[in-house]
């Protein structure tokens, strides 16, 4: 008969995964990247990643943690970055927070003006 053990549940986000809470991760997932489902040998590199990431609301729990081998981890990383920025952009706007625009250069088709070789500047008809 096995012992219950308390889930771990980080007390900030910024908390490290404790070694322990590693193991029984990668025991959990029976030693198989959680991305692309691959063995992960002995001595190979991985790490312990979060399947919700934290900055798109997920949670420092042991419940939300699973291994990724090195790439698998890094491409995820990318893709949850570029969803929350997605996410915050649609956010903003919708708020009407959005970052304004530059002026358009001066002399370009966007700004209305036009400038003469002269250097004279007269407005774009």
């Amino acid at each position: 008969m096995s012992r219950a053990v308390p889930e771990w549940i980080g007390p900030t986000d910024d908390a490290p995964v404790p070694p322990r809470v590693r193991l029984r991760a990668f025991e959990r997932a029976h030693g198989r990247c959680h991305l692309c489902t691959r063995k992960i040998g002995a001595g190979e590199y991985w790490e312990c990643d979060h399947v919700a990431a934290l900055c798109n609301g997920g949670a420092n729990r042991e419940s939300n943690l699973a291994p990724a081998c090195r790439n698998c981890c890094k491409r995820k990383t990318a893709r949850d970055v570029a969803e929350k920025a997605v996410g915050y952009r649609k956010r903003a706007k919708h708020l009407g927070i959005a970052p304004k625009r530059a002026r358009p250069m001066m002399g370009s088709r966007a700004s209305g003006w036009k400038k003469r070789i002269n250097g004279q500047t007269e407005r774009r008809t």
